[in-house]
Formats: C-alpha cells, sequence, structure tokens
C-alpha cells in the first residue's frame, strides 16, 4: 500500500464519529463481490476496467475457479463526501447458504449493511397492470439503453443516448468488438455505482459513536441472565461502549468473530519489501568495497590466502545451506498462521499488549471475586475458570488480500490480531478487565449435517491429519470435528460446496494425500399413527398391530429370560429388573408434527430451561433476562394450545424432561398416580419465586434420575438403526422399587439364621466356608433377591437398563418409520428444459411443491425437496441434462417421515410383483436402514448368495 495512503487510514481510525463499519449481503451470483470490486477501485487499489472480472476480495483458489465467495474478507476504503472524509471498513460475505456462518461472523462486526437484489428476479408487477415505480423510472431506461448496445446495436440510437445524457466515451471503447464494454463504460459514467453507494452508506449508516444501549445490553448479557443483575463493575462497563473512547483509562474490549488462517510467509514481515533507489545504491556501494577488499587480500598472499578462501568459502556455503534447510524445516511445521478477526468496541489496542481471553462459560461475578480489585493482565493472578491471559504479538489493518501491520488501533475499528491461536478455537472476547462478562455467542444459521469420515492414505500419517483437522476446526465457524465411538475421524459440515472446501482445507493444513468415506447422512426414528392400508393400498385393519406385538414378543423370549417383559394388546410395555426389584411401564405415543418442530426449533431454550431448574434443584437463585422469560411462557402456551384432546389433559404440566441431550424433540409424560414431582416449568410458578422449591425438591422419589438417564439413552440410539428418536412421547404408567434393607455384611448371619432354623446345616466354622441351600419356598425367594442383589449390583443401573429397553420395546409395539432429512430446492430455468429438471428431481426421490413463472419472462421458479441422502451431485446433473439453463439452490428444511414402512413383507402376488426382490420398485426406508445398518456393523437380514448352482457349460468338449 502506498505509505500517503495508510498514514491517512491511521489518521481516520482515530475519529470514530467518521468510521462506517459494514457488510455486503445478497444471495449468491446476485453481484455482492462485482459491487464490492467497485468500490475497491474508486480507492484505486485495482483498474476500474478490472471490476467485476477481477473479484479482489476473492483470495482463495477455489473461490477463483467456482466464481463464489466462501469467506468474508475486509478491506478499508477511504471516502471523501463534501469536506468530510470517512473510513469505511467493508467486509465482503458469501451468499451460498451453505457459508452462512460466514455471514454470522461479518455481521456480528458491523454497524450496517448493503443488501444487493437483483431487479430482475426479484421485481414483479403489481396488481392492475401497473409498473412499479423503479419499473418505470429505472429499470425501463437501463433496459432501454441495453437493448440499443448490445441487442440491436443501435448506433444512431447509442449516439442519441449518449449525447442526452451528456457522457463522453472513448474511441476505443465504442469500436470494441464486445458490446458490454460500450456498456460498461457508458454506465459507469452515467450511473457511477461507487459514488452513489459510499455516499449513501456515509450518510444512512451509524457511527460506532452512535451505537445502541439495547444492543450493548444484548451484547452482554449472555444465556440467561438479564443485565441488571450483573456486577456492578460489569454494568459500569456499558458507558465504555456507548462512549467508543480511545483513552488510555478506557478498559479495552474487542470481539473475535472468528480465527483466519493466513500463510505465514503472507505476513508483512516476510514479505519481500521492492527497494528503493537510495537503498539500491548503498547495496552497490557496500559490495563495491567488499570486492576491493578481497583482491587486496588476494595479491598480498595468493597461494595460501587463495586457498583458505575457497575453504572458508565452501565452509560458509555449507553453513549457509544447513541454515536455509533448518529454516526450510521449521516452515514446513509451521506454515499456517492464525490471524483473529476482531472489532474494538472500547479502548486501544496496541502491539504486545497483555490481554484477558474470556471464554463463553467465564462469569464475570465469580472472576471479580477470586481476583484483586484493580488487577491487570500483567499480574501474577490465581487461576480462574474460563480466564486466561496472553500477549498480543502483532495487529494488522485487513485490506482483502493484503496485511498492514500497525502498532495499535484504536476504538470502532475492524483489525486483524496475531498470537491467539493457542488461546481462542473459534470466537471468544477480549478485555483488560476481568470485570467484562463475554459476548453473546454467534447465531449460526445453516446447521452442519453432512459428515464423512476421513483417514489419510498412509496409515502411517495420522498424527499430520489430526493436525489438519484441528487446524479446520479453528478454521472454519461453522466446521465440527469429531471422533466417533468407533474411531473414525468424522467432519461434519452444511453442504456439498462446504464438504468439499473443508475437505481441501485439511489437505492444504495437512500437506498429506487424504480418503473420504461416502457421505454419512443422518437420519431420525419415529412412530406414527397406526396406517390403515399397506404400500399397495390394501385394507390393514388391526392384522400389522397384534403382528407387531406377538414379533416383539418373539424377540424378548429368544433374547432374554422369561417373566421379565409383558407387551398388551394396547401397546403397553411392562419390563422388571432382573433382581425383581423395579418394575416399569412404558407406553409410546407419536407426538403431533407442529409439536415436533417446535420442539426441535425450541432445543436453545430447552436447554436454557433445563439449567435454571438445575440451578433451582441445587438450591442457588438465578434471576434470567426478560426475554428469555417471555419465551419460556410463550413455548409452554404453544405446547398447550398443540396437545389438544383427551389423552393430552394435562400433558405440558405433567413433562418430566426432554431427550436426547435433554433438549430434544422426545418427551417423558409422568402418568403415575400419585407422584407428583417438582414441574419442569417450576420457575414459572409463583411458589418457586417465593423459595417454595426446596419443598417441592423433597417430593422427588428416589431413582428419580435414573429414569431420566433410561430415557435419554433410548432416545439417543432407537431400535431401527441406532438412529436419535423424534417425535415420540413415552408415558410412565407403572412404577415401583422395592429397596433392600439389609447390610451386605449381614448377609450371611441372616442366611445361616434361615439354615439354623430349618436344620439343614452345622455351623460353619468361618464365613468362607458357608454353603446355602434353603427349602422353604418363601427363604428361597428372599435368597433369590439377595443373591440377585450381589449378582447384578445397585438398583439404579438396573432401573437405567430397564427404562431404556422398555422404551425400545415400547417403540417397537408402534408403527415404526424412519424420518429422512430435507432440503429445500429453489431451482429458476426456462420452459424448454421443464421436463429435464422434473425427470431429474423425480429420481432424486424429491417432489416439486410449487412453480411459479415470472411475468413478462420465460423464467420459472420452481420449489421443490429433495432428501439430503440423494442430494449428492443433484446441482452437476441437473446443470448437465439442462446445458446450464437450471441453477439449483439447496438448504436445509425440515426431518420428513418416509411414508413406507421398512418392515412391511410382500405376501401376496401383485405385492411381490410390485415389491418383491426383483421387481423395479423398492422399499425406499429399508434401503436406508440397512445402509445405516450396515455402515455401523448392526445385523443385516439380506440374501448374499442368488445363484448357489454351478455355472453350466454351453458347449461339450470335444
Amino acid at each position: 500500500m502506498d505509505p500517503t495512503t495508510l498514514d491517512r487510514i491511521i489518521e481516520l481510525q482515530k475519529n470514530p464519529a467518521s468510521i462506517r463499519n459494514l457488510c455486503i449481503l445478497a444471495h449468491v451470483d446476485h453481484g455482492k463481490t462485482t459491487l464490492a470490486d467497485c468500490l475497491v477501485a474508486s480507492n484505486g487499489i485495482i483498474s476500474s476496467r478490472q471490476a467485476g472480472k477481477l473479484r479482489y476480495l476473492d483470495s482463495r483458489e477455489d473461490e477463483q475457479i467456482r466464481g463464489i465467495t466462501m469467506k468474508s474478507s475486509a478491506i478499508s476504503l477511504h471516502f471523501q463526501e463534501g469536506d468530510e472524509d470517512f473510513l469505511l471498513n467493508l467486509i465482503d460475505s458469501p451468499g451460498h447458504v451453505d457459508f452462512s456462518s460466514e455471514v454470522s461472523t461479518a455481521v456480528r462486526l458491523c454497524d450496517g449493511a448493503i443488501v444487493v437484489v437483483d431487479a430482475v428476479e426479484g421485481v414483479c408487477p403489481q396488481v392492475k397492470g401497473k409498473k412499479p415505480l423503479f419499473v418505470q423510472l429505472v429499470l425501463d431506461n437501463i433496459w432501454s439503453l441495453y437493448n440499443a448496445v448490445v441487442t440491436h446495436r443501435d448506433k444512431e440510437k447509442v449516439e442519441k443516448v449518449l449525447a442526452s445524457l451528456g457522457v463522453k466515451v472513448m474511441a476505443r471503447d465504442s469500436r470494441h468488438s464486445d458490446p458490454k464494454v460500450l456498456l460498461s463504460a457508458i454506465c459507469s459514467q452515467w450511473l457511477p455505482v461507487s459514488q452513489a453507494v459510499l455516499s449513501m452508506v456515509c450518510n444512512k449508516l451509524p457511527s460506532p459513536i452512535q451505537i445502541t444501549a439495547e444492543r450493548v445490553e444484548k451484547l452482554m448479557s449472555v444465556g440467561v441472565r438479564r443485565f441488571d443483575t450483573l456486577p456492578e463493575r460489569t454494568q459500569e462497563l456499558k458507558n465504555a461502549f456507548l462512549q467508543c473512547s480511545s483513552n488510555e483509562n478506557a478498559p479495552v474490549i474487542v470481539f473475535v468473530s472468528k480465527m483466519v488462517a493466513v500463510e505465514t510467509k503472507a505476513l508483512p514481515h516476510n514479505k519481500k519489501r521492492p527497494l528503493t533507489q537510495a537503498k539500491i545504491s548503498q547495496c552497490r556501494e557496500l559490495a563495491r568495497q567488499r570486492h576491493a577488499e578481497r583482491m587486496a587480500a588476494a595479491q598480498q598472499n595468493h597461494s595460501v590466502n587463495a586457498l583458505v578462501d575457497i575453504q572458508s568459502g565452501r565452509l560458509c556455503k555449507g553453513d549457509e545451506i544447513a541454515t536455509e534447510g533448518l529454516k526450510e524445516s521449521k516452515t514446513e511445521e509451521q506454515r499456517e498462521t492464525f490471524i483473529a478477526f476482531a472489532r474494538v468496541y472500547s479502548g486501544v489496542v496496541q502491539k504486545g499488549q497483555r490481554i484477558f481471553i474470556l471464554g463463553p462459560k467465564y462469569d464475570p461475578a465469580q472472576g471479580l471475586s477470586m481476583l484483586p480489585e484493580h488487577c491487570n493482565p500483567s499480574d501474577s493472578l490465581p487461576e480462574v475458570p474460563h480466564l486466561s491471559c496472553c500477549s498480543i504479538e502483532n495487529i494488522y489493518l485487513l485490506m482483502g488480500r493484503e496485511l498492514e501491520e500497525l502498532e495499535e488501533v484504536p476504538s470502532g475499528n475492524v483489525l486483524g490480531i496475531r498470537g491467539l491461536e493457542d488461546f481462542i478455537l473459534k470466537s471468544a472476547t477480549i478485555s483488560t478487565t476481568p470485570a467484562c462478562p463475554p459476548f453473546t455467542p454467534l447465531n449460526i444459521e445453516a446447521s452442519p449435517i453432512v459428515r464423512v469420515a476421513i483417514e489419510p492414505k498412509h496409515p502411517g500419517e495420522m498424527p499430520k491429519l489430526v493436525r489438519g483437522m484441528r487446524l479446520l476446526n479453528q478454521a472454519d465457524p461453522c466446521a465440527e470435528v469429531l471422533i466417533q465411538e468407533t474411531g473414525e475421524h468424522v467432519l461434519i459440515t452444511a453442504g456439498e460446496v462446504h464438504l468439499q472446501r473443508c475437505l481441501d482445507d485439511i489437505k492444504k493444513f495437512a500437506k498429506i494425500e487424504i480418503s473420504a468415506s461416502k457421505p454419512i447422512i443422518p437420519f431420525r426414528e419415529t412412530v406414527v399413527r397406526p396406517p390403515k392400508v399397506d404400500m399397495v393400498n390394501e385394507d390393514l385393519g388391526k392384522q400389522q398391530k397384534v403382528a407387531v406385538i406377538h414379533q416383539v414378543k418373539d424377540e424378548v423370549s429368544h433374547g432374554r429370560a422369561t417373566g421379565t417383559l409383558h407387551v398388551d394388546s394396547s401397546g403397553l410395555v411392562t419390563l422388571t429388573t432382573p433382581n425383581k426389584l423395579a418394575t416399569v411401564s412404558v407406553r409410546a405415543i407419536p407426538l403431533p408434527q407442529e409439536v415436533t418442530c417446535l420442539l426441535e426449533n425450541s432445543s436453545a431454550l430447552i436447554r436454557t430451561l433445563e439449567q435454571v431448574n438445575m440451578t433451582l434443584r441445587e438450591g442457588r437463585n438465578l434471576d434470567i433476562s426478560v426475554r428469555t422469560l417471555e419465551a419460556i411462557t410463550d413455548l409452554k402456551a404453544q405446547l398447550e394450545s398443540k396437545l389438544q384432546g383427551r389423552k393430552w389433559r394435562d400433558a405440558v404440566e405433567h413433562i418430566w424432561a426432554f431427550g436426547p441431550r435433554r433438549c430434544g424433540p422426545n418427551i417423558l409424560l409422568n402418568k403415575l398416580e400419585g407422584y407428583q414431582r417438582p414441574s419442569f416449568w417450576q420457575y414459572l410458578c409463583q411458589e418457586d419465586k417465593s423459595g417454595k422449591d426446596g419443598a417441592q425438591t423433597k417430593n422427588t422419589r428416589e431413582f428419580d434420575n435414573s429414569i431420566v438417564s433410561g430415557f435419554q439413552l433410548a432416545t439417543l440410539s432407537g431400535p431401527m438403526c441406532e438412529e436419535p428418536l423424534m417425535g415420540v412421547c413415552f408415558c410412565i404408567e407403572r412404577w415401583d422399587v422395592q429397596s433392600l434393607n439389609w447390610k451386605h455384611e449381614n448377609t450371611f448371619e441372616e442366611m445361616a439364621t434361615f439354615q439354623e432354623a430349618l436344620g439343614t446345616i452345622k455351623a460353619p466354622e468361618s464365613t468362607d466356608a458357608l454353603e446355602v441351600t434353603p427349602t422353604h419356598p418363601s427363604q428361597a425367594k428372599r435368597y433369590q433377591d439377595i443373591t440377585s442383589a450381589d449378582c447384578y449390583g445397585h438398583v439404579s443401573g438396573q432401573l437405567i437398563a430397564a427404562m431404556k429397553e422398555a422404551c425400545r420395546h415400547a417403540f417397537q409395539a408402534q408403527p415404526q418409520r424412519l424420518m429422512a432429512a430435507m432440503y429445500t430446492c429453489e431451482i429458476m430455468t426456462t420452459a424448454d428444459v421443464l421436463g429435464k429438471v422434473y425427470g431429474v428431481v423425480g429420481k432424486r426421490e424429491g417432489r416439486i411443491l410449487h412453480e411459479e413463472m415470472k411475468e413478462g419472462t420465460e423464467i420459472f421458479i420452481i420449489k421443490a425437496v429433495v432428501p439430503v441422502a440423494e442430494s449428492f451431485g443433484f446441482a452437476d446433473e441437473i446443470r448437465k441434462k439442462t446445458s446450464g439453463r437450471a441453477s439449483p439452490q439447496m438448504v436445509f428444511s425440515h426431518w420428513e417421515v418416509i411414508s413406507s414402512d421398512p418392515y412391511w413383507v410382500p405376501t401376496t402376488e401383485e405385492e411381490y410383483l410390485h415389491f418383491g426382490e426383483k421387481a423395479d420398485s423398492s422399499n425406499q426406508a429399508l434401503k436406508y436402514m440397512n445402509a445405516v445398518r450396515r455402515r455401523k456393523g448392526l445385523y443385516v437380514e439380506e440374501k448374499i448368495v442368488e445363484h448357489a448352482e454351478k455355472q453350466r457349460t454351453l458347449s461339450k468338449n470335444k
């Protein structure tokens, strides 16, 4: 960068009133990066002729190849409006739905945004045949110019337009073979986008000093806590946000939205700087002096000194080679450096400054109580949970592909910080005071759903793969990395494009060749109401229900001891623990679809409520924010309105727990008579607020948590293919527990007393040689209970296992179905390839929801749903079939029940014809279920050998 421009930007950084932090938001291929190029060209960083072609802020190679933005990148621009200068910190964000997490990281650092809308796709005629004002005054004129220049190439009309607009075009542009060059030259003078957009930004968007108090409180109120319940020193920091001060006494408050991986050689201090003329002259003079000294030494003692010079030269050369080899190996080990993408909200960030790193779970009240009153990060401090100290190595000005090193950055600016990669995983809050709370976590819209197992091609390179996946986990806000119970290293991404980018990043970080499995698609298991017809639309009646119950009984009789399980005709499962001390009765009921969707969308709120209830059970008080309290109240009201009917009477008040992981879309319902346990909504009750929650806690029965734990395990992995359950309500209708009243040390004495009373044994010399053989039936049962307790262990563990098995059998006693993850797909195409689009969607097990034709155009907008399991390669196939005239955009939408029964078996000739082993149609649910079971190593019932007889020789041997 020109030193004059850099000095000017540094000067503007000190005035927060002249700063504008903004990002560009738009759908994919709507022109965000092209607009960003135009704005960058206004500062002379790139040529205006290259704007829209260079895509300056797309610095990754795969971004240039695909033509889409995948990473948010920032650049600082200078703009002059009248006599006032402005500094614009511009962030270009992706438009593809797979990278919505990058949009979230950009929005958090900004005070406003430019929303780009494709007017051709977005504008529709209004009622009564009238055109909107925007179309009449703007679009019609632009289309008229476009038709004259590009479509008809009408030179006379073009000259009239140029004369009326007062625009002068260079001769080479008017004679260019590509008419779009002339169109660009005219529009750049007639409608200069950079001047219009930047002027609007400076006049309409707020500066950092105009941040609202409401936004500050939202940033500082983490989780359920209200702002007024934070410590007094923490509430005082609100003024630091509002003042946006850069004074020496102002506390430093910085938020890091993501960590960006940068090659070490791209850092400013590792780049080769161009030599100035003075530097070149100085180097030339030094070279001449050294040459003269060597010539003089060679003339004095030619033979000896020459030999010494040669040998020393070889030694020096060898040392240089060794040193270079060490440098190369060191560079090979650490080729990537992480730069924190951050914004300063208060104070001045300086190079070499010591700061606190506040983790997401840091509690300022706890930190202030454990630390001295006026401590700073440079002091020797005791350990505080989720609080660490470190030094800032370097700070940078972000200029797209380039980094410019700075000494300090005042409040209100966007910057890059080096030296935090060992302390920050994805995002964090930085401050010089322990009173600062961690900021509210980022809201990531796209949930990662596509997962693959990754392994190196050479097993010896596994440590490099682990390092590469660790770096990817830090560099990508949305990607998740985990190790499964089987030992597989699994990568979870948001979609197909995101997956490919993550795989490329792992190769770059690990520097090895890797192999990835086929995408592992998650499914869900659920139960439905008994269907009235089967897959060939034949009436079922009650046959299937009875058959399922008998099937469950048969499976249990082969796998477990008899007498511990009972299934009645209504689907109620009763299971007794092996030691005969506990019995539970469970019934599985399908939840309404709208309730399942509500619970799925409210998982974060349910998790928050579970944390509040846990705090109340521990006897501690927690003040939650009004916004969270209103959300909890609204959730309860929605559940009560959606759970209507006789079987759901007072169901919301009797909710025992949600699962899996205590926040999932399944319900454990308390239907026990006489057991009034604390309500799941106890925080909303006035009695709990008045301090009577302790009395309710005493009403909790012993082993209550064992019932909940068994429910959590059952909903985490279902019986069909060990996938999580969804939309199932388990009702507990019976729970009996018999406690053991004897001590283990008295067991031998009690048994000896039994035998002595019967006279069957003599008194033993020691208890080690004691053998008991009871003969009386009642005492035999007593003896069996004692030995059972010793054999199986504690009651709580057996109750957990019994509850889990009871839930699984209750689930199997109902009609079982798989649920598939679904993408909502929006396709833009023309009428001539509409049939091909329908064919590809039908081939992928999708269905068309509706289609709409843009009036006045030949464009059709088709909205469809496609299973995630069938979506890989969908975009490429639809482009090939339509020769690029159809473009799909897919985003995860919902979970949908697959209508076919995976356990249905054809019995009649007609059924075998349609769904037999050699039929054209297949049971889609069975195919998915067997694929998941096969991947997990579970038993799959399938025919391996189809024709076992020996192949017949067609010709006789002669």
